[in-house]
């Protein structure tokens, strides 16, 4: 018998979100060159960090070649810049993945010293190829108002 006990620790401090992203549609990395405003723009104002994970689904190429995670002053993204990136890699297999983390310290620091109101986050996802797909999960952690549902199931 399935446990009937509703347990919520990780899903009620973490805001845990996924994504496909589909160079076709060149969303996430639009949302960083272009300044488009898309939902890959997260707020980390009441969160201690934001993690990304990327992993190699369909490869149409080479596969994945960059993850950086960028933070601009709003979702449109202005004065964007790059707070880490894993530099060019080999995601050449189905797969395969990148992880990457930054504390909003960090992001704090980077804005201080460049004057600007860094608050937004985003993962850049370079492709080798136009076919190539990549699953995407933001995870912001340390909540500052922990909840149950903070985390929940999407289903469209």
């Amino acid at each position: 018998m399935a446990s009937l006990v509703a347990t919520e620790k990780l899903f009620s401090c973490c805001k845990i979100e996924s994504f496909i992203h589909m160079t076709t549609t060149n969303a996430t990395e639009q949302s960083v060159k272009a300044g488009d405003t898309t939902t890959t723009w997260k707020d980390l104002r009441d969160y201690d960090g934001f993690a990304v994970i990327a992993v190699q689904g369909v490869k149409g190429g080479n596969g994945m070649i960059e993850l950086s995670i960028y933070a601009a002053d709003d979702t449109s993204a202005t004065n964007a810049i790059e707070v880490k990136t894993t530099g060019v890699i080999a995601a050449d297999a189905i797969g395969d993945y990148a992880v990457l983390e930054c504390t909003a310290e960090e992001i704090r620091q980077l804005s201080s010293a460049n004057g600007y109101s860094l608050r937004y986050v985003t993962a850049y996802i370079d492709c080798h190829h136009n076919d190539d797909e990549v699953a995407v999960t933001y995870i912001r952690y340390g909540a500052k108002r922990a909840y149950t549902g903070l985390t929940a199931t999407t289903i469209s």
